[in-house]
């Protein structure tokens, strides 16, 4: 029998809490994370937030976003180890799928509590945008319409952004379509990589069905719609730079989609 944490010597001990938040670490997905918390943060100063609510929001959104990836690690652990996703914390052991569960309830609990550290309205919209991305963990990553949640739950993000002002301003529906926008594109990218490992564990949501030809155009479509919205949306002509914007969005995902074929064409022909 393995000896208790108690009972382990203190170098022993250090490791085993090491590994443990190193797993946790892992588990909560951190390079989007850290992303999207990091946006939300800028996005908290652009608006105008003072020092105390760039941090209350930035402490929410990362709160929201570390209950998403844990919960996602934990439902999804038996389809990581049928799949051998060695580098997924759970299937590869290093930490338990209870304790990445525990934290997952953990951060959704803490997450309206910061919230309403700026006000019950924004509080309201950042809970609504993390049930739904919890609703996208299960049941609706299977489904037809497993593009919706990732739609609403980036758009609640400049959402309660604006809502954490004081006064609990009016968030601009350019702003919250543009995120919308974005949030769906990048579902379609997210699950690109996985679509294979994906149809071996029986997952049949929105960009499986419409295969990698389908879910490039559709993230690519929606990159393009959210950029042009986000030039256009604002009051006043857009600026040059908006138009480039508008313009690159339009032509880098065709070529490089069309880049990727000829590299797969030229890898697969006989020397």
């Amino acid at each position: 029998m393995a000896p208790s944490v108690a009972r382990l010597p203190g170098n022993d001990q250090t490791s085993l809490m090491s590994r443990l938040v190193l797993g946790l670490v892992k588990a909560s997905h951190p390079e989007p994370t850290a992303a999207v918390t990091l946006v939300a943060g800028l996005l908290a100063w652009g608006v105008g937030h003072r020092s105390a609510g760039i941090v209350a929001v930035a402490a929410t959104v990362g709160a929201s976003q570390l209950a998403t990836g844990w919960a996602n690690d934990a439902l999804d652990a038996g389809r990581d180890d049928a799949v051998g996703r060695t580098d997924k914390p759970v299937a590869a052991g290093t930490v338990s799928r209870r304790t990445v569960a525990l934290a997952a309830l953990l951060a959704a609990v803490a997450t309206p509590l910061l919230a309403l550290t700026t006000n019950p309205t924004a509080a309201v919209w950042a809970t609504a945008g993390l049930v739904s991305a919890l609703l996208y963990d299960w049941p609706l990553k299977s489904t037809p319409v497993s593009v919706l949640p990732y739609a609403f739950s980036f758009g609640t993000l400049p959402a309660f952004v604006v809502l954490a002002l004081p006064g609990a301003p009016t968030p601009p529906l350019w702003l919250v379509a543009a995120a919308a926008c974005l949030g769906a594109g990048a579902h379609f990218a997210n699950v690109l990589p996985d679509l294979a490992d994906d149809a071996r564990t029986g997952v049949r949501g929105l960009p499986h069905r419409l295969g990698p030809t389908g879910s490039r155009l559709a993230a690519a479509g929606l990159l393009l719609v959210a950029t042009g919205v986000l030039v256009l949306g604002p009051p006043g002509p857009p600026s040059a730079l908006g138009l480039a914007a508008v313009l690159t969005a339009a032509v880098v995902p065709p070529l490089s989609w069309y880049g990727g074929r000829l590299v797969g064409r030229s890898s697969t022909r006989p020397v």
